[in-house]
C-alpha cells in the first residue's frame, strides 16, 4: 500500500471519527442504560426503576416475563407482536404501491414542474407528525369529510365511526404518516438512473412496459429495499397513531405496549426489556436489508 493511499485512508477515517463518537455517546450509552434498566429491578416504594449497572448483578426476570408472553401458548404479548407485524407489512406494501408511481412520475415526467412537485413532497415534513394525525381525527369523525364524501358517492348509507378501534384507520394512518419518506427515497434513486439504458432497451425493441420491467425495476431494487426499511423501522415503535386514530386495545401495537409498561405501572423494567427484544428483531430485518442490498448491487455490477 502506497503512502498516498495510507494518507487518504487516514484522512477519511479522521472525517468519520466525529460521527463514530456521536453514535457512541448518543446511541451506545443510552442503549446500555436501557439494557441496565431491563436487567434491573423496580423500587417497591417509589415505583422507579433501579438499573443494574454491573453486568454481574443483572436479573433476567423481566426478559423471562417477555419471552414467556411471546412464546408460551396463549402468551399475553403474542397477539400484540403478530398484530404489529401484520399492520406494518400491510402499511409498507400500501406505501410502496403509492410511492413508486409518484416518485417515478416526478423523476421521469416532472419536467419543468419537478421543483414544484418536490416542494409538495417535502411540505408534509414542515408539519409535525402529531399535528397531521390530529387533522385526520377531524376528517374521520362522524361529521367529517370522509363520511361526507362516502355518503355523497353512495358507498355508505349512514355515517360510520372510523375512530372506534378499526384496523383500517390505524393502517391508513401509518401509510399517510410515513409514505413521504418512501417517495423521497425512491425519487432520489430513480432520478439518477441513466436514461441511455432505457434508450438502449427501446432501440433493441423493448416496449415501454418491458423496458420498465427489465431495466428500471431491477435498477431500483436497492431504493425499494431502502424505502421499506426507512419507514418500517419507525412504524414498529409507533404508538401515537393507534392512540389517536383508535384508542382501542384491539389495535394496540408494540409501541403502545412499551408505553403502557413504562408509564402506566411498576413494570418499567419489563418495558425496557420489550425495547431490547424489539431492537433485536429489527436488527434481524436490518441485516436482511443490508445483505439483500449488497446482493442487488453485485448483480447490477455484473
Amino acid at each position: 500500500m502506497s503512502e498516498v493511499t495510507r494518507r487518504r485512508q487516514a484522512f477519511w477515517a479522521g472525517l468519520a471519527l466525529p460521527g463514530v463518537a456521536w453514535q457512541a455517546v448518543f446511541f451506545l450509552l443510552p442503549f446500555y442504560v436501557i439494557v441496565c434498566v431491563a436487567f434491573g429491578t423496580v423500587d417497591p416504594i417509589f415505583q422507579t426503576p433501579r438499573p443494574a449497572w454491573n453486568p454481574l448483578t443483572w436479573d433476567p426476570q423481566a426478559f423471562e416475563f417477555v419471552f414467556e408472553g411471546l412464546f408460551s401458548s396463549g402468551g399475553s404479548l403474542q397477539r400484540v407482536f403478530i398484530r404489529t407485524f401484520v399492520y406494518v407489512a400491510i402499511a409498507v406494501a400500501l406505501s410502496l404501491a403509492i410511492a413508486y408511481p409518484v416518485a417515478y412520475f416526478v423523476a421521469r415526467h416532472g419536467g419543468r414542474w419537478k421543483g414544484i412537485l418536490l416542494v409538495g413532497l417535502v411540505a408534509p415534513f414542515f408539519i409535525s407528525y402529531l399535528m397531521r394525525m390530529l387533522a385526520w381525527i377531524n376528517l374521520l369523525q362522524d361529521d367529517g369529510w370522509v363520511n361526507d364524501v362516502l355518503l355523497w358517492a353512495g358507498i355508505l348509507d349512514a355515517p360510520r365511526n372510523w375512530l372506534d378501534g378499526r384496523a383500517s384507520s390505524v393502517i391508513l394512518g401509518l401509510v399517510y404518516g410515513y409514505v413521504p419518506f418512501m417517495i423521497l427515497t425512491l425519487y432520489a434513486f430513480l432520478d439518477r438512473i441513466d436514461r441511455s439504458l432505457l434508450e438502449a432497451a427501446r432501440d433493441l425493441g423493448a416496449s415501454p412496459s418491458r423496458a420498465f420491467r427489465l431495466v428500471t425495476l431491477p435498477l431500483s431494487t436497492p431504493a425499494v429495499l431502502a424505502g421499506c426499511a426507512i419507514i418500517a423501522l419507525p412504524m414498529f415503535g409507533d404508538y401515537y397513531t393507534p392512540d389517536l386514530l383508535s384508542g382501542s386495545p384491539n389495535t394496540s401495537l408494540i409501541g403502545n405496549q412499551i408505553t403502557q409498561y413504562i408509564l402506566g405501572g411498576p413494570q418499567q423494567n419489563v418495558g425496557a426489556a420489550l425495547v431490547v427484544v424489539l431492537m433485536m428483531m429489527l436488527s434481524i430485518l436490518l441485516a436482511y436489508y443490508v445483505i439483500a442490498t449488497a446482493r442487488a448491487e453485485r448483480r447490477l455490477q455484473r
